[in-house]
């Protein structure tokens, strides 16, 4: 793993976990500054077979529960069960919430078991700066005294108390957050505030295009006419648009008809809400009028399950539908963002995908799975970049209803102008440059 013995300033340690896509989908975008690759703390090279059953435990029955959701009342209760560990607490009225979790008490059990210290021994060897996209990661650097910084990069809009540590006042973790929330409830959790950084959630640069924002603008300004197909937004907010994007009379019919992309989460649930669109707008998708990309990641059951559903309905051999599908997670990553560039709509659970609000992208919310993830719904709403999914059965008619009226649009635009979008950039600049510099993030939810 350790291929360069000298001190490299231009690079550090990427750490992430393989569980579902959000810790690794925010390792990605920094894969260029980090040596040896992206590590995974679960699945590293010379993990014991002790540590990996430690990890892999975890993961197996939140997927399952996290699939079984869905299945009537015993789903809901063994879901809730399980959510309950890892329960975010309200944040008013605003108060001490120090006290340790029974997540955090669990976790740190098996840091002080012996989790993460042959990893950090052999980090150890040549310090580089450690920044990792879980939280576990960063308890257990600490605990077996890594020799350089630790940072640790937020992948929601809030938190729950496990993200710090035991004794947050005395900790030397610092944290790299999306949001003013996140920085305010690590607070309430005792984390020191000078510890704490606002640099966004670090987004693909290859969507971004560099602080002139190049490469969203251009994308924005292809995807305000499908989304406004009536110019009911543009006429209503053209000064607002000139001020941000582009002249309105240069947004004009663009190449591609309009694109709708669904990603399931990493567990695989709501799979079947795809096969509903795909069934409903499936006269839109035949006519040319129409593009879908349905998002299996990694997962090889998803795939099957919609190339199945492309065969009985007839679509299997339409270029209109694309399902974004490989088994490396770090390519399906590559896929994705490049769908995205002609992406109009993302519909989605409200993941760390909720961040992706800030490439211009309206989002559909389909039901959060887990606590975090009402949070996110919240911030998304908040700021205006996403609504709530209605039920799909219906979806040729009130999604048409919304474009028409120019609502997507007006998502769209909010999403760009109120979501971080330099997170990657942020985290860089103030991990390997000592550059401490911030998103304007001016919304607490």
């Amino acid at each position: 793993m350790i291929q360069n013995k000298n001190n490299n300033k231009d690079k550090m340690y990427v750490v992430a976990v393989d569980m579902g896509y959000g810790h690794q989908r925010a390792a990605s975008p920094l894969l260029e500054s980090a040596e040896g690759g992206i590590i995974n703390a679960n699945k590293y090279k010379g993990i014991s077979k002790r540590e990996q059953k430690q990890w892999s435990g975890g993961r197996y029955w939140y997927e399952i529960i996290s699939r079984f959701k869905n299945v009537s009342i015993l789903g809901e209760i063994a879901f809730s069960i399980m959510d309950s560990f890892q329960k975010i607490e309200p944040f008013y009225p605003k108060r001490d919430l120090s006290k340790n979790s029974s997540q955090q008490k669990w976790f740190y059990n098996q840091v002080k078991g012996g989790l993460g210290k042959r990893l950090i021994e052999e980090l150890n060897q040549n310090p580089l700066p450690f920044v990792t996209t879980f939280f576990v990661p960063a308890y257990f650097a600490e605990y077996w005294g890594y020799k350089n910084d630790i940072y640790c990069i937020v992948c929601d809009a809030d938190v729950a108390r496990a993200w710090a540590p035991p004794k947050p006042k005395e900790s030397r973790i610092k944290y790299l957050v999306p949001n003013k929330r996140v920085k305010e409830r690590l607070i309430l959790y005792g984390v020191k505030r000078e510890n704490i950084y606002i640099t966004g959630f670090p987004l693909p640069k290859e969507n971004i295009g560099g602080e002139s924002l190049k490469i969203i603008k251009t994308d924005l300004k292809a995807r305000l006419f499908n989304l406004d197909p009536r110019g009911a937004y543009r006429k209503k907010y053209r000064k607002l648009i000139e001020d941000y994007v582009c002249p309105v009379k240069e947004i004009k019919k663009n190449k591609h008809p309009l694109t709708i992309t669904f990603a399931v989460g990493g567990a695989g649930a709501q799979r079947e809400i795809g096969a509903i669109i795909l069934k409903k707008l499936q006269k839109k998708i035949t006519s040319g009028k129409l593009r879908l990309n349905l998002v299996a990641g990694n997962r090889n059951d998803v795939y099957l399950f919609y190339q199945n559903i492309l065969t009985k309905n007839n679509l299997d051999k339409t270029k209109n539908v694309n399902i974004i599908y490989s088994t490396n997670k770090f390519e399906y990553f590559r896929d994705f963002n490049l769908a995205l560039r002609t992406t109009d709509i993302l519909w989605t659970k409200p993941s760390e995908l909720t961040f992706f609000s800030g490439l211009g992208i309206p989002i559909i919310i389909s039901d959060p799975v887990g606590s975090q993830e009402d949070y996110n719904r919240d911030w998304l709403m908040y700021i205006g970049a996403g609504v709530n999914g209605l039920n799909p059965e219906y979806v040729d008619e009130w999604l048409f209803d919304w474009l028409e009226s120019g609502w997507l649009a007006e998502a769209a635009m909010n999403g760009f102008l109120n979501a971080p979008k330099l997170g990657a950039y942020h985290i860089e600049d103030i991990v390997l440059k000592r550059k401490v510099v911030e998103a304007n993030e001016i919304h607490l939810l």
